[in-house]
């Protein structure tokens, strides 16, 4: 399904989903490039998911949570 033609609400999750990850980076006093060194990802791929521009995949989610060590139900349930 092309990104235009997703319901709004899962666009709305995806975004609420890269705020979570966002604020969590922030708190602990990350970069974009620092996660994402720790995490094992690209920046461009923390940057895609902190902007809610793609679907995730669930081993870069579960990375991400490892490394702003927080579980992964935090990020993705909100």
């Amino acid at each position: 399904m092309p990104p235009q033609d997703h319901p709004t609400w899962l666009l709305d999750e995806r975004r609420a989903l890269g705020d979570r990850i966002r604020d969590r980076r922030m708190w602990r006093n990350l970069t974009q490039e620092k996660l994402a060194e720790k995490a094992g990802v690209s920046r461009d791929t923390v940057q895609r998911i902190e902007r809610g521009t793609n679907d995730p995949r669930y081993s870069d989610l579960a990375r991400i949570a490892r490394a702003l060590d927080t579980p992964l139900a935090e990020l993705v349930g909100g």
